[in-house]
């Protein structure tokens, strides 16, 4: 009887045993149909092409919730999404959520697109930011001499690369960075937001970026580019924290932006001193258009400083500026070399400038002490017309080099009114050429009013650049993922 109670019991708690096992596994699969469930979604959007294959981020382990690292998750998927490449190219959908993560690179024939309430949050772990060599072209990294922190959306020697979405955001979480750039305890430079190199035909659109470590987007040794709807807040004392760069690029569409930053809006580049004469690559064929900016202590569009590769055919229309140091800036220095040249900018709208205009060329900022003396920078034909401005404390420094003057300066059409306590000089000129009509206040004597039948001066070209005549196509796709 014993015996028999006893097995009886064993049989019980066994019984028992496999009941709870069995009841926490129903369990656990009942959260986790919970948890996870099939989301289909279609995407709409304009592109420079459309793609035949798609994913999302889910689909490799991607975890949206601000804490787990999903750079195994972004390189698995673009390397998966790679093999479509000649097969009508691919798309990797970024979903809701906030997404952690250290630097990731492209591909081509490839569309990173994020939902309009997907959040890239840059990394603060310094190993998921591999370091790379100095741009040839600057010989040194800006924020130290060695190499660079690779940015957080990188590729280089790619064709067809779009990086769009439902003004979905990138945070850079830059604070990071630029406590350790004010420590000078930055052993390479800080990343970019996005940064693609060597490529060809390149979309960035539609997206929000925030509180970048550096300079947000910076195509570089590249061509055929457009940058349409971007929106841009970084903190106006932030470091360096430019808006678009365009370096040693050809054929380059900068359109609809709205950029807040503590640097540079815009600031067109093509490389520092002798290392960028030597590498030679200029930046010309740009475009700018409807450019709001906002930056109190620099320019709208700058000019330099690095351009020692040149810049040349720059068109700039439809452009504001509040609040903001400049309306365009020119910056070069003895030792630059380069050149800038044939630049157009027309129907400017400014409120409350330091300057409306700018041209130095004693910004003496070098790569090292190796640049050339006698490698003087070409400044001429530049051209403004067609420009409003209110609250102005000065109209404009213009100041060339001894021995290499600034030649080819046109204003028309140009009325600035000036602030309560503007300067008393509101134009300072040296070592410039060229002429004015219809500018007020009247001008320095080196830009010579020539009267009223010249206000149509400073011509504005009438042909269009060929990145003008690019057109986006309309892209639908239905996409279906597990939400976690």
């Amino acid at each position: 009887m014993g015996l028999l109670w006893k097995t009886h019991t064993r049989i019980h708690v066994i019984r028992t045993f496999f009941a709870i096992l069995l009841v926490a596994l129903l369990s656990s699969e009942r959260v986790e149909s919970r948890k996870a469930k099939v989301v289909t979604t279609s995407l709409e959007y304009n592109a420079i092409n459309c793609r035949a294959h798609s994913a999302a981020l889910t689909d490799f382990g991607g975890v949206g919730d601000g804490k787990t690292s999903n750079t195994k998750a972004f390189q698995s998927a673009i390397s998966h999404l790679s093999q479509y490449a000649s097969e009508g190219g691919s798309q990797l959908y970024v979903p809701a959520g906030k997404w952690l993560t250290g630097s990731f690179s492209l591909t081509s024939h490839f569309t990173l697109y994020l939902d309009k309430d997907a959040v890239l949050l840059a990394s603060q772990d310094i190993t998921e930011w591999p370091v790379l060599e100095p741009l040839p072209s600057y010989g040194r990294g800006r924020d130290a001499p060695a190499g660079r922190f690779t940015s957080l959306i990188f590729g280089t020697n790619l064709t067809d690369v779009i990086v769009t979405g439902e003004n979905g955001t990138i945070d850079g979480q830059g604070e990071f960075w630029w406590q350790q750039f004010h420590r000078k305890k930055l052993k390479y430079t800080r990343p970019y937001l996005i940064e693609l190199m060597f490529s060809d035909n390149i979309q960035i659109s539609n997206l929000t970026l925030l509180n970048s470590p550096s300079w947000n987007v910076h195509p570089v040794y590249s061509s055929n580019i457009i940058v349409q709807g971007i929106t841009i807040y970084a903190p106006v004392t932030s470091p360096n924290t430019d808006g678009i760069n365009p370096d040693s690029c050809t054929n380059v569409r900068i359109e609809d932006c709205y950029i807040v930053s503590g640097d540079d809006c815009v600031a067109v580049k093509s490389g520092w001193d002798e290392y960028g004469i030597k590498f030679g690559w200029p930046t010309k064929q740009l475009v700018i258009r409807r450019l709001t900016c906002i930056s109190p202590y620099s320019a709208t569009i700058a000019l330099g400083s690095e351009m020692s590769g040149g810049i040349q055919d720059v068109r700039a229309e439809d452009i504001t500026a509040i609040q903001t140091e400049s309306g365009v800036r020119i910056k070069t220095a003895v030792g630059r070399g380069g050149y800038v040249k044939d630049i157009y900018v027309k129907r400017m709208t400014l409120h409350t400038m330091k300057w409306a205009f700018k041209m130095t060329g004693d910004y003496n900022s070098h790569a090292d002490g190796h640049y050339d003396p006698n490698a003087l920078p070409e400044i001429k034909n530049i051209n403004y017309r067609d420009v409003v401005a209110e609250n102005v404390t000065i109209a404009a420094r213009f100041q060339g080099i001894s021995n290499d003057p600034f030649t080819g300066i046109c204003i028309a059409n140009v009325t600035l009114r000036m602030a309560a306590k503007a300067k008393k000089q509101p134009w300072t000129c040296t070592d410039i050429e060229g002429m004015t009509s219809g500018v007020t206040p009247p001008p320095c004597g080196l830009l010579p009013d020539q009267g009223p039948e010249k206000i149509t001066a400073c011509d504005f070209p009438a042909d269009n650049l060929p990145i003008d005549i690019v057109e986006l196509k309309k892209c639908t796709t239905t996409m279906t993922y597990v939400e976690v």
